[in-house]
């Protein structure tokens, strides 16, 4: 099974080239999405992250204010970090059962959104990796815009993650996503075909 990591910046637009690979029948795991499971009530993660900062952070029902820890942590580094370490192993544990159940279905590619695939040194556990590019202020509209976050949240955001330029050095295809949406669907089409002989010489 040939594995493809998708990375890039904080909105710079990773969930809509997930989509459109969806659309076009490719497997794709969500990384923030096994991170939502593994913060749910009962969790193991759940607890951890209730010991390390505080009930303040949770709803009676034992439901993680996401929202509001993102504050917290966007804002403190050494939160931050913290939270990665309570969360990041559990979020493993998951991706890699999925990995196996997708593997032993005969799935001969999978995506796996990662948005800190390079600050955590997770890209050697994948083939190849495709990287989602824009301009930071686009970046800072979109957050502003889409989630009304702050100025010093955004910030915030921005510092804890790589800076894109290190990144597109670093991927194997870029999707520059500053134009169209259809100019992003084509692209997305466009590596699809260029990925077909590494997925064959991979899965024979």
């Amino acid at each position: 099974m040939l594995k493809i990591a998708l990375t890039g910046g904080v909105a710079s637009g990773k969930s809509t080239v997930a989509k459109y690979l969806r659309d076009l029948g490719v497997a794709v795991i969500d990384a923030d999405e096994l991170a939502r499971e593994v913060v749910a009530p009962g969790q193991p993660a759940n607890q951890a992250i209730r010991q390390a900062f505080g009930p303040e952070f949770f709803d009676p029902d034992g439901t993680l204010k996401r929202e509001k820890l993102g504050q917290r942590v966007f804002t403190d580094p050494a939160a931050r970090q913290r939270l990665n370490e309570l969360t990041h192993p559990w979020i493993a544990q998951a991706l890699e059962r999925q990995l196996r159940r997708l593997e032993a279905q005969g799935v001969p590619l999978v995506v796996v959104e990662v948005p800190l695939l390079f600050e955590l040194g997770l890209e050697s556990a994948y083939d190849l990796v495709i990287v989602v590019d824009v301009d930071r202020d686009t970046q800072i509209r979109r957050l502003q815009s889409r989630d009304r976050r702050s100025y010093s949240q955004i910030a915030g955001m921005l510092q804890a993650q790589a800076p894109l330029v290190d990144k597109v050095r670093r991927a194997d295809y870029v999707i520059d996503n500053r134009g169209t949406l259809e100019e992003t669907h084509q692209k997305v089409k466009n590596i699809l075909e260029k990925v077909k002989p590494i997925m064959l010489d991979k899965n024979l």
